[in-house]
């Protein structure tokens, strides 16, 4: 079972060492970063909720995306739960700037939530590939919707997102690239890192903003 577990700040900056120390181009935006939050702090939202908003972020700005969760919550009557959106209509759904796909996986999503027989309300105790298993097959719901669940609401510490547009610009920028990056050349990029690469991602995020 993998119920979260806290790491401490120490453990965060032993992980942070460890980067630069495997590798050094990770320096400048470690050393201009704050620490990272991931497994550090638990998050308020629920696992619903935390799904529900990964869905509606796909494929936006982190500004839109921000915008529409926040359109929809007020249009669940302030707050995302599985009984709320399964009582709006698609149009109420719709009204709120989310799109007829988004629409279908956050009904679908909450439905499930409503199956007590589903597995979902248990998915804190799975491992992660067991949680991909569980959640995959649903409608709407990807490897990069899964991964933001295991890094942001779980804690998870070892996810590599190489899907993620920004993880992998934030690589490009950290190490001075030419070429844009491939997926599958991140992939492999990343199996140095094996056990704290939700870290490096992080990282990777924050180079985006400060190189």
């Amino acid at each position: 079972m993998n119920t979260q577990t806290l790491i401490s700040d120490n453990k965060a900056r032993a992980i942070a060492k460890k980067i630069v120390e495997i590798d050094p181009a990770f320096t400048k935006v470690i050393s201009e970063s704050k620490l990272c939050t991931i497994g550090r702090t638990k998050s308020d939202q629920t696992h619903f909720s935390s799904l529900a908003a990964s869905i509606l972020s796909q494929q936006l700005s982190t500004k839109a995306a921000d915008t529409i969760i926040k359109r929809t919550i007020e249009t669940a009557g302030g707050e995302l739960t599985p009984r709320r959106v399964a009582k709006l209509s698609q149009e109420q759904i719709r009204a709120s700037g989310v799109s007829g796909a988004k629409t279908r996986s956050l009904t679908e999503l909450s439905n499930v939530f409503l199956d007590k027989k589903s597995g979902v309300h248990k998915l804190h105790e799975l491992s992660d590939s067991e949680i991909s298993a569980l959640l995959l097959p649903l409608f709407g719901i990807g490897r990069w919707t899964i991964e933001m669940f295991l890094m942001f609401k779980l804690g998870r510490l070892d996810v590599w997102p190489v899907g993620d547009l920004g993880v992998r610009r934030g690589w490009e920028k950290i190490h001075k690239a030419r070429v844009e990056l491939e997926p599958k050349k991140l992939e492999k990029l990343g199996d140095k890192f094996v056990g704290f690469r939700s870290h490096v991602a992080w990282y990777c995020w924050r180079g985006t903003e400060l190189i």
